[in-house]
């Protein structure tokens, strides 16, 4: 096998990314763009020892799957990557890959996953743009490069998102070559202009800024809430809670008064400084350190824990802070996780120190891409 070469392909199911995945001779072969069940007639563009890439040239026998995407800038924009395949058939796909994590990353049997879905357009509150030089025009990044392409129409996009491209008309920040728009119901925020405000999760207001991190999809992150708070409920409710990774402190503003006291611990100074303004009226210590250094300032003051959540990034826990956690952490963790490898191997972890992997959930926050969020409940 080698670069340049043809073959007819029959394609098994989505891969972790969103290719599909077929097999010549037992090697797996990666196809952008294929769907489950099909078979196609696809070129080798990078053969390695274990495995390949390939192009797709022909479709030989769609997958009953398949559908036509409704983005006229599918395939050119970097954004979605599955939008050629049903909602029903992405979901499922997302769930073997999860359950597939566990089991070849963490070496853990996953228990049954429970599914989240979300309404499979216009779900994204937030969206990074880009400017484009020579035409001083906003877009979104092209596929697999760094063109700026002019998008007249996102369908994944909130409403209030889309009509800035359908419109073609918004100000874009003075001397910002890439930032952040978020938007909920009439609140519309613009990093380097009117970059923070307050929107409504829930019934209850949390103050953000278009700058710093926050859930794209606030449909998900309503039903991701709801179910931490009932995992909660399940721990010890007379010792404090940890929220690690807190962003802009959104968890524990439900959660806080189950528990005597918060530690909310987050690196990043800007959210940290929004944190406190979310929860000025909630006892909380605030950790404003790197989560190499949490170990010492949570576990070394012998601070009683009866639950803990943590977010962390798509590279998951720092080992030597999993290590920590493992050993002393509190009775009932709740990891709220971005990426399944990560999470996997940071399951192992946990789990070899003592805790048990009780539930496993799927939040699709991300509908036609690739991209997975989990809730994984832990019990010691």
């Amino acid at each position: 096998m080698a670069a340049g070469d043809i073959y007819n392909l029959h394609l098994d199911n989505i891969a972790a990314g969103g290719d599909a995945l077929g097999k010549i001779n037992g090697k797996p072969i990666f196809v952008e763009g294929g769907a489950p069940l099909e078979t196609v007639t696809c070129r080798i563009i990078n053969d390695h020892n274990t495995w390949a890439r390939a192009e797709l040239l022909e479709i030989i026998k769609p997958s009953s799957s398949r559908i036509e995407s409704v983005c006229a800038f599918y395939g050119k924009c970097g954004g979605c990557n599955l939008a050629h395949i049903d909602y029903d058939t992405q979901l499922k796909a997302k769930e073997n890959i999860l359950k597939d994590s566990f089991l070849r990353i963490g070496g853990i049997k996953p228990p049954e996953i429970k599914i989240y879905s979300s309404p499979p357009l216009e779900y994204r509150n937030r969206m990074q743009l880009h400017r484009r030089q020579k035409d001083q025009k906003f877009g979104l990044k092209g596929k697999q490069s760094d063109e700026i392409i002019t998008v007249t129409d996102c369908p994944v996009a909130v409403p209030n998102i889309r009509n800035i491209f359908k419109m073609n008309s918004f100000d874009i920040p003075p001397e910002k070559d890439r930032f952040t728009v978020f938007s909920k119901d009439d609140v519309f925020l613009n990093e380097g202009a009117q970059g923070r405000g307050k929107i409504n999760l829930l019934g209850k207001d949390i103050i953000l800024d278009a700058g710093v991190f926050f859930q794209s999809n606030c449909f998900m992150l309503e039903k991701l809430i709801l179910e931490l708070i009932k995992t909660a409920k399940t721990s010890d409710n007379n010792f404090l809670m940890c929220d690690l990774y807190c962003g802009v402190g959104t968890f524990s503003v439900f959660l806080n008064g189950l528990f005597p006291g918060v530690i909310c611990a987050e690196e990043n100074k800007t959210s940290v400084s929004i944190a406190r303004e979310n929860l000025k009226s909630v006892k909380t210590e605030f950790l404003a350190l790197r989560d190499s250094e949490w170990q010492r300032a949570i576990f070394d003051k012998k601070n009683k824990i009866g639950f803990a959540v943590i977010d962390p990034p798509r590279a998951g826990l720092n080992k030597k802070f999993a290590l920590s956690l493992s050993r002393e952490g509190p009775s009932v963790l709740a990891y709220v996780s971005c990426d399944p490898a990560s999470l996997s191997r940071d399951s192992k972890i946990l789990t070899s120190g003592g805790y048990k992997l009780k539930d496993l959930m799927l939040f699709d926050f991300y509908p036609q891409t690739s991209h997975i969020e989990s809730l994984a409940v832990f019990e010691k």
